[in-house]
């Protein structure tokens, strides 16, 4: 056993020995595709540069360019940025030069933090006015929606304000009797809003304390999910994402070292509509100026105009999931899967809208430098329609879209909804980078101290308890290894400075055990015992001692992991491991050395 678990731990702790490359990775931009033909334009235009390539594979829709030395990597960078254009995205990553027949086993190196392998810190404020804003919009809709249905007659329902400001929906009607009905039956449905009368019969609703709440949580959680989508086209391998305060979002990416690509992808903020085509009107008249006051002109990516109603049938937020797949003719189709909410809304939009067509509209919102007068940051609006459907029949929680070009076009389309969910728009607000050269000083550092330490340990332990003393070394060996291993092996498992103070502080702790029991042992030797029951009663009477010691740290690991943020985290997780791997080869891997040597054997002395 003792054999079998040491060789696992040496095998997956093995990848950290090979180091890693300088690569350019290479993905597609929304109106791009990359796939063996562009592997291959980029293998040429590399080799025409006289640019020596390592490895160029495609893999998970990437293309992943292995170089030589950082030189190489900054030329290659450049040249392809200017060779492959704006539609894709050309970042400069280090990847692990693991060998193929190790990485079938899941072997990989330890993920390295932002102290150790450099990259960039953001720390990204939420506009949570944008989100309160368009849930307004959107009960602006559900209440027009609605009222109708339950056949109460209104004369507007518009978006304002209240005396203190608070934004909501105003209702208006044209007698008591049936503003009073209105009340009845909204409140019945909306037990998350208050009501409200004012002057000219006016019936005002603002969301309650409970649903902002829920709307900045939901906000917060939408744009973690979108980072994380937005994250995987830099390669990061264990990116920090993570939620802090009230309204902002800390995203750590290790190991990148373009900046500037990376606050590019993370500012852009997304977000998609579907909205019927408006056929009653006269596209050519609203391209001249005279746009219908409940329509709007957007551009499809082609730069055609599209005249599109005002009205939103649904928003990205409601869509759950989206994949691809053939129809009964073999054409490229888009399966959506929409929430309950979500499927209701698209039933009453295309209940009476059979032939229609519909448009799917990208929207982002584009940072801006200024910020307004509470300090908040200021956004610009782009849209683009980027698919357009006929309704063929009426929609409901599952539904399917064709007419989105070929199989490629679909699979972009499907990703785009995926990843489009309803989300506020988002800013950086700080901006930190650690270089290569710092975090490979760290690391430096960080191994010069387990260095030292573990070396005058192994000498301590020699002169100290000799023979025994060899048997503790190979022990604490045997720790330093399954450690890497187990951080190796444990998705998520990221190793930061603090990490490294841990792998320390659980170097002294594991020779600790050793001791005790070693010293145990000297007692029932002075005490008269033969070497062989000297040995057995040292390891019986100690393990109580060694197990309270190393639970009752243990404990407090787990609550700094917890509790703790950053780099108290990193520190706790190397020490909980730390301790489990030190207990088994402080434990089970000394004693089975020990009665390996001299267990059963006639001995007069122990070396020790």
């Amino acid at each position: 056993m003792v054999i079998v678990i040491i060789a696992i731990g040496t095998l997956y702790a093995s990848p950290n020995l090979y180091g890693e490359d300088h690569a350019i990775q290479i993905s597609a931009g929304r109106n791009a595709l990359v796939d063996n033909t562009t592997l291959a334009q980029v293998e040429a235009d590399l080799q025409s540069a006289g640019i020596n390539i390592k490895r160029i594979v495609f893999e998970d829709g990437q293309i992943l360019v292995r170089l030589n030395d950082s030189d190489s990597q900054l030329l290659a960078k450049e040249l392809l940025e200017e060779k492959m254009g704006d539609d894709y995205f050309v970042a400069m990553n280090l990847a692990p030069d693991t060998p193929e027949w190790l990485s079938a086993l899941g072997g990989s190196p330890m993920k390295l933090g932002l102290d150790l392998r450099g990259g960039v810190h953001f720390l990204m404020e939420v506009d949570m006015n944008s989100a309160i804003s368009k849930s307004i919009e959107d009960l602006v809709g559900d209440f027009k929606t609605s009222l109708r249905g339950e056949k109460i007659r209104y004369r507007t329902v518009r978006e304002g304000t209240n005396t203190n400001g608070d934004p909501g929906v105003e209702v208006q009607f044209r007698d008591e009797q049936t503003l009073a009905d209105a009340e009845n039956f909204l409140k019945s449905r909306n037990g998350d809003l208050v009501f409200t009368e004012k002057d000219n019969m006016v019936l005002f609703a603002t969301l309650s304390e409970a649903k902002l709440l829920e709307i900045r949580d939901y906000a917060i959680k939408q744009n973690i999910t979108i980072m994380r989508n937005r994250v995987n086209q830099l390669g990061v391998a264990e990116p920090l994402i993570q939620r802090q305060g009230a309204d902002r979002i800390v995203v750590q990416l290790p190991g990148i070292q373009d900046t500037a690509r990376a606050k590019e992808i993370l500012n852009a903020t997304a977000t998609l509509e579907l909205r019927l085509l408006d056929t009653e009107h006269d596209v050519s008249a609203a391209i001249n100026g005279r746009v219908p006051p409940g329509s709007q002109l957007i551009n499809d990516d082609n730069g055609v105009p599209q005249l599109l109603l005002k009205k939103v049938m649904l928003t990205g937020n409601h869509i759950i999931d989206a994949t691809t797949s053939l129809d009964e003719y073999g054409r490229p189709q888009v399966n959506i899967s929409l929430d309950s909410e979500g499927g209701n809304k698209m039933s009453a939009g295309t209940k009476g809208n059979i032939g229609k067509p519909m448009a799917t509209v990208f929207i982002e919102y584009k940072p801006l430098e200024e910020r307004d007068a509470n300090d908040k940051p200021q956004f610009e609006k782009i849209e683009e329609v980027i698919s357009v459907a006929t309704i063929q029949a009426r929609l409901g929680r599952d539904f399917r879209v064709t007419g989105s070009g070929s199989q490629a076009d679909a699979q972009k389309f499907a990703l785009l909804l995926r990843a489009g969910a309803l989300i506020a728009p988002i800013q950086i607000v700080e901006e930190r980078t650690v270089g290569p050269s710092l975090g490979q000083e760290n690391i430096d550092l960080g191994i010069q101290a387990i260095v030292w330490g573990f070396g005058l340990i192994l000498i301590f332990m020699t002169i100290y308890y000799k023979k025994f003393g060899l048997v503790a070394n190979f022990a604490l060996a045997t720790n330093l290894v399954m450690i890497v291993g187990v951080m190796s092996l444990i998705p998520g498992a990221t190793l930061t400075l603090p990490g490294m103070a841990g792998i320390v502080l659980t170097v002294g702790m594991a020779v600790d055990a050793n001791v005790l029991i070693f010293e145990r042992i000297r007692e029932e030797l002075r005490e008269g015992r033969s070497p062989q029951q000297a040995i057995h009663h040292g390891y019986d009477s100690a393990f109580s001692t060694i197990m309270d010691a190393n639970i009752t740290t243990l404990i407090a690991a787990i609550i700094l992991f917890a509790i703790g943020t950053g780099p108290i985290k990193g520190f706790s997780v190397t020490l909980a491991i730390g301790i489990i791997t030190s207990m088994f080869t402080a434990i089970v891997v000394t004693r089975a050395i020990v009665n390996g040597v001299w267990g059963g054997k006639r001995i007069d002395k122990l070396s020790i």
